[in-house]
């Protein structure tokens, strides 16, 4: 469920890249063009993180940093031409509907599971028992509020439903954003930000996904030849191209809407499963409560009803393929 859901994830971030390049550069694409964009900027990532950890953490740094600055940017000048975005917070209480708020829930859920790498780093900090907790608590915070600051800013901007249709066509919510607020520096700020934002989580994606990928490989729960890893390099090379192939498969969509449902049904089913395993986790080694976990399966299993019905049906196939074949690779093992 992890590889599949990183994987949809990764494809996402894929097709919105060529989104935002193609809107940069006014550049009409068919859903071919589109394709075939997204998997040669798919060869080039996966060739960069090929290389090993070290470049992909110096290329990951100018990232971020890029990204963070654009944002702030865009959210900085439209206080000072709109004010404070209170608009959108007024019309969040008026026509309400229940089912399209399960519905974006399932969705947003996906774009806060990046806290989950801090937990990957509990054997390179001190005091991981409690670091680890505090890190990601601090990590969601910061996150919420930049999520908040954006969204809030786009929808003063551009309006819910003006906003809610960036996803057709090209694809660049943010761009539009720029766009509808007419002040000529911020436009390109913002596409080089937009860009390098998807840049950066597909960069991210192909990295986890290897090191992943590597590891069942060792535990043979994949096949043996995905655990080899470069001497020069250190890079599990044979793992980084195999996500690159998986990634590219649901690159071959299209559809930016579909992958990124795709991945919210995976991810909040292997979220039920995380929670199940903190809920039955003995007590001694438990930081929280038990009905903390409780109410995280509930919630998970509760929205990933709310997907689309062939999503739903698609990723319930997927998890009894991936049953049936953790069940012969048992048997191999033994």
């Amino acid at each position: 469920m992890f590889l599949i859901a990183k994987s949809a994830s990764a494809a996402t971030a894929v097709l919105g890249c060529v989104g935002y390049l193609s809107y940069a550069f006014d550049v009409g694409a068919s859903h071919w063009g589109i394709v075939a964009a997204g998997l040669i900027l798919l060869l080039i990532m996966t060739f960069l993180v090929s290389g090993g950890i070290s470049r992909s953490n110096q290329a990951n740094k100018y990232i971020v940093c890029i990204t963070l600055f654009g944002l702030a940017s865009l959210v900085v000048v439209s206080l000072f031409i709109n004010g404070i975005p209170t608009r959108p917070i007024a019309y969040a209480v008026t026509d309400i509907s229940i089912s399209s708020i399960l519905y974006a829930s399932a969705l947003m859920f996906v774009a806060y599971t990046g806290y989950g790498r801090i937990a990957t780093l509990g054997e390179e900090v001190a005091e991981p028992r409690t670091t680890i907790p505090k890190a990601i608590i601090l990590a969601m915070v910061f996150i919420v509020v930049l999520y908040l600051a954006v969204s809030l800013t786009a929808l003063q901007i551009m309006g819910a439903d003006s906003f809610g249709q960036t996803v057709d066509g090209e694809a660049a919510p943010l761009m539009m954003v720029a766009q509808a607020l007419s002040v000529p520096v911020i436009g390109p700020v913002i596409s080089v930000a937009a860009i390098t934002a998807m840049l950066g989580v597909l960069l991210n994606l192909i990295l986890g996904l290897s090191r992943v990928m590597l590891s069942m490989a060792r535990r043979k729960d994949l096949p043996g030849l995905l655990a080899k890893v470069n001497a020069d390099s250190k890079s599990p090379v044979n793992a980084v191209w195999a996500t690159g192939i998986i990634i590219g498969l649901l690159v071959l969509s299209g559809d930016v809407v579909f992958t990124w449902s795709f991945s919210a049904f995976t991810v909040l089913i292997y979220y039920a499963i995380t929670n199940l395993s903190a809920f039955v986790m003995p007590e001694g080694l438990r930081l929280y409560p038990r009905w903390i976990p409780a109410m995280g399966l509930f919630g998970c299993l509760f929205l990933a009803v709310w997907i689309e019905p062939q999503i739903l049906v698609s990723g319930i196939a997927l998890i009894v393929i991936g049953l049936l074949w953790h069940l012969f690779s048992l048997k191999l093992k033994n």
